[in-house]
Parts: C-alpha cells; structure tokens; sequence
C-alpha cells in the first residue's frame, strides 16, 4: 500500500504515471540522472523503518479520516507497507531501473490499487491525497537530512528532491485514477441494479423480489411511491428537484394489459408525496404537462403507474394532471364496449324521437339526474328557461315511464349520460 503522496491539487493529474506493466515514469526517468552515491543510500536504506513509522504517524496525527485505521496491527501493516515503496524508490534513487519487481512500477500499481480500495471503503479520495501530502513532506524531510548527513551535495540533493517529489506526483495520480475507475463502476453497478428495481416495480413484482432488488441497489425504501409520467425532456430537470431516493426510467416503459407503455414519456416514482407533499409535487409541474398517479404503498407502486397509464389520455399541456381529480372518468373510461352497450340499452327508449330532440332530452336528463332535480339549476346550466326544463321533463317522463322511479334504471342513466363523447 502506497500511504504518502504529494497531491499538488485535488484534481492532480499525474506526471507520466505508469500501466499495469510497471513501468516507471517521470520519476524514473529521472532517477539514472540523480543518482545517490552508494554510501548515502545505503543510509537512506537503514533509516526506511525509522521513516515510515513517522510518516505513518504524521498521517494519523493531521488526517482525521486515517486516525482509527492506522491503530494496532494495521497501522504496523501500513508501516511495512510505506517501507517496501521506499525501498524500491530508494533502489531508483541510486540508479536501478524504474522497471521490474523492485522498481517505481510497483508502487505505482499499489496506489492505484489503493485508491480502489479506498472508494470501496467509501472514503473520499481528498482524504487520500491528504494523506499523500503529509507523507510527502515528512519523507522528503526525513530522507533529505539523512542525504545531507552523508555527504550529499547540493546539486545531487536538488535533483533528488525532483525525483521525490515526481514520484509522489505519479502515486497520487495513479491513486486518483484507481478511486475514480471504482466509483465509476460502483456508481454503473448501482444505476444497474436501480433500473432493475424501477421495472420490478412497474411490473408488480413479488415483494420479496423488491425487497431483495431495494437492498442490492442500496436504496432505502420509503413508506409510499407515486408514478409520475413526463416527457422525456422534462425528465432530468423534473428529477433534480425531487426527493433523492427518486426512481426514474426513460426508455421502454413496460405496459400493463392492454394499456401499451407510452411512447415519448418517462416515468418517475416518488417517495412520500402523499397530503401536503403532493400538493407540493402538483407546485413543482405547474404549467408542465404530466400525470401524477395515487400514492400507494412502496410495493404497490405499480397501481399508481397503471392509474397514470390509463389517464395519459385525458392529461393537456397546460399543467399536471392528478388523477384523483378525475376518478369517474377513468372508471367509465375502464371498459368502453361495455359503456357503449350500457349507453345503448339505458337510452333505447329516446330512439322514438328525432336525433336532435333526443340529444335535447338526454342533455336535459343529465343535467336533471347530477343537479338532483333542482329545476332553476338545470335550465341554468343548459341556458334555457325554467319552463322549457319543465316541458322537456315532462317529455322524458313519457319516453322512459317507471324507469326514472327504479334505482338501478336511474344508476344506469347516470353512467350512461355521464361522460360526453365526440358522437354526442
């Protein structure tokens, strides 16, 4: 493990940092040129041990984040660990090749190794590179009075110092590199498994399987989800404002029954927005067009994206459409053959007048039967004057006789009369 690095900014781009192969780069390069002479790293080699205690202990001292793993056996670990990188820096220093199982290349592969490992562990590579900055200072500190301590002169010192301090350079790159490679194929991983879990929900599957697909995305479940359907440009933005645990799916939304998914639109289950949130919610798509389903439990979250199916149809673009608000239409909507049969067999009996009178008496049935008989209402709503309800009235009552008296015969009427159609 590769424990000091000298990260010169937080984004720290390396300087000639090595592949898998184990090449050396800047710092190895550099190391045929300012070469120790043999006394002095014979004494950088005796002091390794002495070093790497102090720079493992400087870490934990001004790096909070690598107080607690540096204690006990692991921090004589990462002590021995600092050594063996030291001595194949060391090795380099006086004049070895960068290459091979003893030289830069090997450090190189073991920082970026750690980097991995640390995105595994969850901890931000600024607390790497640190680390890495502390290290580098107190190796540099360390190994430059022993150089000094054993006749090193000035010149030689200076390029020894570039040597250090590109090698430090190459390690920190190469450790920014492995944790980004990490957290991108976590982060990849993790979207995999949320889209898995997304259309696991879409498609009503067992909750056992949700349960399961929650836990190995990592996502916490919340105690409701509401569908949501967007156009597809509306989608990101739409997403950036709700509450992070937010499932989204662009692409290929699954169909139920005979409901295809549909095309154009992205569907977005959201956590908790029940009462004041969903309220809340219908603020945040004003002026946008969507559908937003019921809330319902988490794992029933594909009644509320079946419910948003259905009412695509009835949604404008002038603002959300909630669902809630138009529950008659969507049962009446749910079978269309059968409302044409109940249509046809409630209203048989106005087949004995002309079409425009029976259009007049069924508007004026309609309104009759929702305003409950309420005469001034009635011919307010269809604009005439109260006697022409009344003669109207009289009209229906020949043409359907005791029906109007029965109370399935009356339920009939209403379902029957009571969505407009393009026909009427």
């Amino acid at each position: 493990m590769q424990l000091f690095v000298r990260g010169r900014q937080k984004g720290v781009v390396g300087v000639g940092a090595t592949g898998a192969d184990g090449a050396g780069g800047a710092a190895g390069a550099k190391g045929a040129q300012s070469a120790l002479p043999p006394g002095a790293v014979a004494a950088l080699r005796g002091e390794l041990p002495r070093v790497a205690s102090i720079v493992v202990s400087e870490i934990m001292r001004e790096v909070p984040a690598y107080n607690v793993p540096f204690k006990g056996r692991m921090g004589r670990i990462i002590e021995r660990a600092v050594v063996v990188s030291l001595e194949g820096f060391v090795r380099v220093a006086g004049g070895a090749r960068a290459s091979g199982p003893d030289g830069i290349g090997v450090g190189i592969t073991a920082a970026r190794e750690l980097g991995q490992a640390e995105a595994r562990r969850g901890r931000p590579v600024e607390a790497l590179l640190a680390a890495y900055r502390v290290g580098a200072r107190v190796s540099w500190r360390e190994m430059s009075g022993v150089a000094v301590d054993n006749g090193v002169d000035a010149r030689t010192l200076s390029g020894f110092a570039g040597l250090v301090f590109d090698y430090i350079d190459e390690l920190s790159a190469a450790s920014v590199a492995g944790h980004s490679n990490e957290v991108a194929s976590v982060e990849r991983a993790r979207l995999v498994q949320l889209d898995r879990l997304t259309r696991a929900l879409l498609t009503g599957a067992a909750e056992g399987e949700l349960e399961r697909g929650a836990a190995a995305a990592g996502w916490s479940p919340p105690r409701t989800l509401t569908a949501v359907l967007v156009p597809h440009h509306r989608l990101t933005n739409t997403a950036a404002v709700l509450d992070p645990r937010t499932l989204t799916l662009e692409e290929d939304l699954p169909p139920h029954g005979e409901v295809p998914g549909p095309t154009g639109q992205a569907v977005l289950l959201v956590p908790d927005a029940g009462g004041r949130s969903r309220r809340h919610l219908l603020e945040l798509l004003d002026r946008h067009a969507a559908v937003v389903g019921p809330v319902r439990p988490w794992q029933r979250a594909v009644e509320s994206y079946r419910r948003a199916l259905r009412a695509v149809e009835l949604a404008g673009s002038g603002g959300p459409l909630d669902t809630d608000l138009v529950l008659p239409e969507l049962v009446l909507r749910a079978d269309p053959e059968a409302l044409a049969d109940l249509r046809e067999g409630a209203l048989a009996p106005f087949a004995q007048v002309s079409e425009s009178t029976a259009q007049r008496l069924a508007d004026t049935l309609r309104a009759w039967l929702l305003l409950q008989g309420r005469r001034e209402l009635v011919a307010e709503e269809l604009h005439v004057h109260p006697q022409t309800v009344r003669y109207r009235m009289n009209q229906v009552r020949d043409l359907l006789g005791e029906d109007l008296t029965d109370p399935d015969r009356v339920l009939a009427l209403v379902l029957a009369l009571g969505r407009r159609t393009p026909a009427d």
